[in-house]
């Protein structure tokens, strides 16, 4: 049996691989200094849950096959050292699922938005045809009861981010999957803290491009500018497939597919949901299946978890949630959804809670994102911003930086919350859009005014 120990265990990513290899029948240890829900829940439920908080030097032994660090731990976290001096392999998480798939077909996708949308699609078309796969995806979807699978399958699906590797490699993780086929949806600045010159970070896709080997297939969305000009001036053998948004029409608020054999309706809508479509019908389709199973599928999906997602609605009125955060998904998903509604009011709301958002010299990133919304609105966490050592901007600053000057700042979510109450909801659709929780804002009565 192999026996692996966790330094980092309770991350939503670290943990998943943790139950995953309990379900392939591996032992599996692990230590944290703090894990919240439902990490804590499901590791718990697994009998792997650490006995305390902390880290324990004792836990390393020679036993192991291995330790897997999470990005989380410190470089001198007194668990890793004490495997360092046993000389016990030590893998990051992506190095770690190279291991387990090397010898599987893997296909990486990548980009600075659309990266979770198109995985989902993929795997749950592959899923709704019975193709055996593996999979590592960056959220919670629907069908799929954990964040990462590895079997015997012949291909695995990976979402792949730009973001460090670990405390001990500072490079990107996409680099350690060593992709046969690897998509490449948008390439817009993001990870400031990481990447401060955008130079160097539009290098990363670049490079990423280039390690495609002779046999594989670099696909990538002609509609961003950006990767258009990396993917034609790569110099690589592999096969090059270029992608935009699939042909569609909108009507009375559906989205409808144009394909040979007429219209198909889908659930998902936005001009990037429909490049996000494509794409990952060109990796299907580079997999083995055809358009006929793709279009049967797709029917049936309805988007991945916070990815403009519909969590409350009536017949001329809804509540959306989307993760973004980033300038270019923030303007997508307010722009697709006042585009599927164009007759419905638009109250966006978007929190600031990334190290990139909350830093005033990125804020001109931000120009025009909101301008699809008739009310917008940004939540600022005074916490957030002094945890991450960055100044509190005023309202007047963010105007400037997003160049509207109705903007509204609220800077206590009771406020926020009072605010969204007192609206009024008739023909018109509330976008909350964050990749944190409005410090922890209940949302029920908000969904009492979308029945």
């Amino acid at each position: 049996m192999k026996n692996y120990h966790f330094i980092a265990i309770g991350g939503a990513v670290m943990h998943n691989l943790a139950l995953a290899l309990v379900k392939k029948g591996y032992h599996v240890t692990g230590s944290d200094d703090e894990i919240y829900e439902p990490s804590r829940s499901r590791l718990e439920k697994a009998n792997i849950l650490p006995k305390d908080y902390g880290w324990y030097p004792e836990k390393i032994h020679a036993d192991l096959d291995g330790i897997i660090l999470g990005m989380h731990a410190r470089i001198d976290n007194p668990e890793l050292l004490k495997a360092q001096e046993l000389g016990i392999p030590v893998y990051s998480f992506p190095e770690f699922i190279y291991e387990q798939s090397k010898n599987k077909k893997r296909v990486v996708i990548a980009g600075s938005h659309g990266k979770t949308s198109i995985t989902s699609i993929i795997l749950h078309v592959l899923k709704d045809q019975g193709v055996d796969f593996d999979y590592l995806v960056g959220a919670q979807i629907s069908g799929f009861d954990l964040m990462v699978r590895l079997s015997d399958a012949p291909v695995i699906i990976i979402e792949g981010d730009e973001y460090l590797t670990s405390p001990l490699d500072r490079t990107p993780k996409f680099f350690h999957y060593k992709h046969d086929i690897v998509l490449v949806s948008g390439i817009a600045w993001d990870h400031f803290n990481v990447f401060p010159d955008f130079e160097e970070y539009k290098n990363q896709f670049s490079d990423l491009m280039e390690k495609t080997p002779k046999k594989g297939e670099l696909i990538f969305c002609e509609s961003d500018k950006l990767v258009k000009s990396a993917a034609e001036k790569v110099d690589i053998e592999a096969q090059k497939t270029s992608y935009q948004a699939h042909p569609a029409i909108i009507d009375s608020g559906k989205t409808f597919l144009k394909t040979e054999n007429g219209l198909i309706p889908i659930q998902i809508f936005g001009e990037h949901n429909l490049q996000n479509l494509q794409g990952a019908m060109d990796v299907c389709s580079s997999l083995g299946l055809s358009k006929e199973q793709f279009y049967t599928s797709i029917q049936k999906f309805s988007g991945a978890a916070k990815r403009q997602e519909l969590i409350a609605g009536n017949e001329n009125a809804c509540l959306y949630r989307d993760f973004a955060h980033a300038p270019s998904k923030l303007q997508a998903t307010a722009n697709a959804v006042k585009s599927q509604f164009p007759e419905r009011k638009l109250i966006a709301v978007q929190e600031l809670h990334t190290y990139s958002s909350l830093n005033k010299e990125f804020l001109p990133n931000y120009e025009g994102t909101m301008d699809a919304a008739d009310i917008a609105v940004i939540y600022l966490n005074p916490h957030a911003a002094a945890l991450k050592k960055l100044e509190l901007m005023d309202e007047e600053t963010l105007r400037d930086g997003f160049k509207r000057e109705d903007l509204i700042l609220f800077t206590d979510s009771k406020d926020l919350k009072e605010f969204l109450l007192n609206q009024d909801y008739s023909n018109s659709n509330l976008l909350l859009m964050s990749s944190g929780s409005y410090d922890n804002m209940e949302l029920g009565e908000l969904k009492a005014k979308f029945k």
